[in-house]
């Protein structure tokens, strides 16, 4: 299958629950999806499992707290993990912005405190693990970029495998606090992963260098005890 075809069709799942937006300007050492480096990125790459289930669920974060949210719900009816119903789409059910925060993550995460700093690491890791599925936080801290690549990539390369990343957006050049979305796809030529950016409105979806990634990640958080921002590996309980 054609990268032409790839960017095609994520374009119209960014496109279709919205309207055309003016992102800022990326920084050179980033090269945006659509671009023809992008999709030869995408060509490339063998480690693209995210890839389509993470597009064809592809969200917004509903506010600028909200990309730890965004990124969980991706995640979840990617994996198509037992949802809750939703009145206005009876009978059928998903995970949203709003049904996934419930009493089991008001105790990790309290509404009041996620909408005025959003989430952390740890607790991408807790929320994500009320869920019947398996959740691995790693701190860029405990970590190295070999290690990182090593993980992401392998994960990246099976179906029902994620990974979520947290980072800092001014290491990476961008604009410009933390932030957090899925990974979708790793060139092994390039060594560069692919984030697609829940904040749709703000930047597209961005290749980026493993050492800028994880330079970005290996970044203190002062909302988290002071301690790195860095990734999450989710899969299946049974990780199959």
């Amino acid at each position: 299958m054609s990268a032409r075809f790839y960017s095609l069709l994520l374009a119209f799942l960014l496109i279709a629950p919205s309207a055309f937006s003016e992102t800022l300007k990326l920084p050179d050492n980033l090269t945006g999806f659509s671009s023809p480096s992008g999709e030869s990125f995408l060509a490339e790459s063998t480690a693209k499992e995210a890839y389509f289930p993470l597009a064809s669920n592809f969200l917004t974060q509903k506010t600028q707290a909200y990309c730890g949210v965004a990124s969980i719900v991706m995640v979840l009816n990617a994996l198509n993990v037992p949802a809750p119903a939703v009145p206005e789409y009876e009978p059928y059910r998903t995970f949203t912005q709003e049904n996934v925060l419930n009493e089991r993550t008001e105790a990790i995460l309290p509404r009041q405190v996620l909408d005025e700093q959003g989430m952390t690491l740890d607790q991408i890791g807790a929320i994500v693990s009320t869920q019947p599925i398996k959740a691995e936080v790693r701190h860029a801290s405990d970590a190295s970029p070999e290690q990182f690549r090593t993980q992401a990539s392998s994960f990246l390369s099976k179906a029902g495998h994620f990974v979520i990343v947290n980072y800092l957006r001014k290491a990476m050049g961008q604009e410009k606090g933390g932030h957090i979305s899925p990974l979708a796809a790793y060139d092994e030529k390039a060594d560069r992963f692919l984030i697609l950016d829940v904040a749709r409105y703000k930047y597209p979806p961005v290749w980026v260098k493993t050492a800028d990634l994880f330079a970005a990640m290996n970044t203190v958080d002062s909302d988290n005890e002071n301690k790195t921002r860095g990734y999450v590996l989710i899969s299946s309980l049974s990780g199959q």
